[in-house]
């Protein structure tokens, strides 16, 4: 494989938006969560904002915008068909308000291939800020990547649940179970602008892609344990929070999300029903 990428690094792309309230109402609905008195914004809502505007005859055959050599094409042409959100490390500045005009700059910060268990991995990180009314709001270090195509007798992904065992939440401060389901994956999809097909065409995550089903997004993952934070912290309390998939979570299987204290800030995370993790998370304040 060619890793001659290093005419996309330092690459950058600039984006405007606007928070205005009908998105809020819809970011707020898909969550079931009441219009702050405020106009501040649960944290989260900034990964609904400047969201990819590729035409559909530019998206490829996954549904992500196709990658080409061309100066216009902003991620870089890796030779590999499935893309992954990797992890997030975050850093909250200050609260979207409702009508604020946002402004977003990100740029390619390195792009590094490794060989793993599972084939070829090529990791690139994005680096994103965020700005309301011309005010730092969020800087996110983004990491995707990109895998090898899976064997088409591949075993489905993840392994089914384990009936013989359970999660056990006893030793987490606060406890939350929900059952993301695809109406949930269908409007986070839309909010986001997301047309990557394994969160809403079944037949093409299994097939294709060799999930067990629907994946749920590991941003609505993020969102949803931002939320517990918040439930515990106060809204826009936390100021970094970092979070990393471990494994999928399929939707129509109860989800557990969890934070607890630790060293420096708050551990958090989501599991499957049978205890598999499938996404690990930290906060601090």
């Amino acid at each position: 494989m060619s890793t001659d990428w290093d005419a996309w690094i330092g690459r950058e792309t600039r984006s405007a938006d606007r928070l205005d309230e009908a998105l809020a109402m819809r970011w707020l609905a898909t969550f079931d969560l009441d219009m702050p008195s405020d106009a501040a914004m649960p944290q989260g809502i900034h990964l609904a904002l400047c969201t990819p505007d590729a035409a559909t005859s530019q998206l490829g055959t996954d549904g992500h915008p196709a990658r080409d050599n061309s100066p216009d094409s902003f991620l870089p042409p890796v030779p590999l068909p499935r893309r992954m959100w990797a992890s997030s490390a975050i850093e909250f500045h200050a609260p979207l308000k409702i009508g604020a005009k946002i402004q977003r700059t990100s740029h390619i910060a390195s792009i590094t291939e490794k060989s793993g268990a599972s084939g070829t991995l090529v990791f690139v990180n994005v680096e994103h800020e965020t700005r309301a009314n011309d005010a730092l709001a969020v800087r996110e270090t983004q990491t995707l990547v990109y895998r090898e195509a899976a064997a088409a007798d591949a075993p489905l992904s993840p392994p089914p649940l384990a009936g013989d065992t359970a999660f056990d939440p006893s030793e987490w401060r606060a406890h939350r179970t929900l059952t993301p389901d695809p109406r949930l994956l269908f409007r986070y999809s839309a909010l986001t602008f997301n047309t990557h097909r394994i969160h809403y065409d079944a037949p093409y995550a299994e097939g294709e892609e060799r999930y067990r089903g629907l994946v749920v997004h590991g941003p609505l993952t993020a969102s949803l344990l931002l939320q517990l934070a918040a439930s515990e912290l106060g809204e826009n309390r936390p100021k970094t929070f970092s979070f990393r998939g471990v494994s999928p979570a399929i939707a129509d299987e109860s989800l557990h999300l969890v934070m607890r204290d630790a060293e420096g800030g708050y551990e958090l995370g989501a599991f499957a029903a049978d205890g598999r993790q499938v996404t690990k998370a930290s906060a601090s304040v």
